[in-house]
């Protein structure tokens, strides 16, 4: 993810967790540096309206091998659903972490 510039031009970085990117597109987040040889995704399967803000009830998680050449079902290393965003960041990172350092 690139940083931006401000008005104050001061470097914008996105959204972080845990020191890694978390981007979103639509229903699909993706969580890691985009050049690592893996990242994770996560897609929203389920939600509901609390307060007028859309929250996330059922996600999956998978760590995936960060490489174009490959196809759907080989970038899957693991594979999880979890209920609520959190929890399946906290088991996504930890996933990510254990990938990176082998």
């Amino acid at each position: 993810m690139e940083a931006k510039e401000n008005k104050n031009t001061k470097k914008v970085q996105g959204l972080m967790y845990k020191g890694k990117p978390l981007t979103r597109k639509g229903d699909m987040l993706y969580y890691g540096n985009h050049d690592d040889k893996y990242i994770i995704t996560m897609k929203v399967q389920e939600s509901k309206v609390i307060k007028n803000l859309k929250v996330a009830t059922k996600v999956s998680i998978e760590l995936q091998i960060n490489n174009p050449a490959l196809r759907g079902k080989e970038k899957v290393v693991k594979k999880a659903e979890r209920e609520g965003l959190y929890r399946a960041l906290e088991i996504g990172s930890i996933w990510l972490e254990d990938a990176l350092s082998s």
